[in-house]
Order: structure tokens, then C-alpha cells, then sequence
């Protein structure tokens, strides 16, 4: 059985987290990459399970190595997906990353068999509804997060699958069967 590596990246809002982290309860062939990370972990945070928290001199050996398929940085810390313990993971089971457009296309460039499935929201207002509706951002991070579409829905050719998430359950299946044919 081929072990399947799939990036699945959409806007903020558009459900990606709820469909990764429903697949990940639901299958005991697929796991979600773990990402490396500079910042200090948060209260709670176990090194392995949330990220692996690495100094920022570790991260750079780690790039000048191209032990990454993906990284980027924000705010002063480095975050990137470590392709050792992808490669490693997948000789036993699939593996399920949640990154952005960016992410997603370097992951591709790296490792050319990576399936890149793009969730979309059914329309903008309902996915301002949803951002609202979270009660987590003020209006302006909201603004921010939604001018920030465009441009990812402008990568969506690069995409091998592009699925509506207009109803949540129907979404997930989608994914899943996108693993299964894969």
C-alpha cells in the first residue's frame, strides 16, 4: 500500500483545521505532520506532540541541510515542516499537513508526489460569517485575513483538488476519498 503525503491549505475560516483534525480521529492510517518551530512552547505544549521547538541555531543547521519541505518565518520565529520525520512517517502511514499556500507549493517542489488539496469557502460573505461568528479577532484582523484571500485563491490552479466546504461532513469524505484514490 502507497503511504499518502497530502498539504491542505485555504483561507482562514474556511475549515481546514476541522476537516485535518476529524480525519486524524477518524483514521489510524493517516497522522498530522508535527512542525518545528523557534518560538518557546506555550503552557501545555509537549515538545513532539504540538511542534518541535528548536533553537534557532538547530533550525538554520536544519536549513543549510534542506531538512525542510516547507518553512517560513513570522514574527522572529521560524516554522517548517521537517522532512525527516515526514519520509520516516510515511513508510508506515499517511501524512496529513495543515499549511499555507506557500507551505503547500514549496512542499511540492521538494517532494513532487505531495497531494495539494485547496478547501474554498462557498462564498466570501459566508466565510466572513464564519470568521465573526469564531468571536476569536477583532473586525480588523478579520479585514486583514480576508483581503489576504485573493491571493490564495489565485494559487488554486497549482492545486490537485479543490473542494467547496459548504457543509462540513460532506468536505471531510471528499478528503478522505482523495487519500483512498491516491
Amino acid at each position: 500500500m502507497k503511504h499518502v503525503l497530502m498539504a491542505v491549505s485555504g483561507p482562514s475560516g474556511v475549515g481546514k483545521g476541522s476537516i485535518v483534525k476529524t480525519i486524524i480521529s477518524r483514521r489510524e492510517d493517516i497522522v498530522e505532520s508535527v512542525s518545528c518551530t523557534t518560538r518557546p512552547p506555550r503552557e501545555g505544549e509537549v515538545n513532539g506532540r504540538e511542534y518541535f521547538f528548536l533553537s534557532h541555531e538547530e533550525f538554520q543547521k536544519r536549513i543549510e541541510e534542506k531538512d525542510f519541505l516547507e518553512y517560513d518565518e513570522h514574527f522572529g520565529n521560524y516554522y517548517g515542516t521537517p522532512k525527516s520525520f515526514v519520509l520516516e512517517t510515511l513508510k508506515t502511514k499517511s501524512v496529513i499537513m495543515e499549511i499555507d499556500v506557500v507551505g503547500s507549493l514549496q512542499a511540492k517542489e521538494v517532494y513532487p508526489d505531495c497531494v495539494l488539496v485547496m478547501i474554498v469557502p462557498p462564498s466570501l460573505e459566508e466565510l466572513k460569517r464564519r470568521l465573526i461568528g469564531r468571536g476569536t479577532e477583532d473586525m480588523e484582523k478579520i479585514e486583514n485575513r480576508l483581503a489576504r484571500i485573493e491571493y490564495e485563491l489565485s494559487h488554486k490552479d497549482k492545486y490537485d483538488y479543490v473542494i467547496v466546504n459548504d457543509d462540513l461532513e460532506t468536505a471531510i469524505k471528499e478528503v478522505e476519498k482523495i487519500f483512498d484514490r491516491e
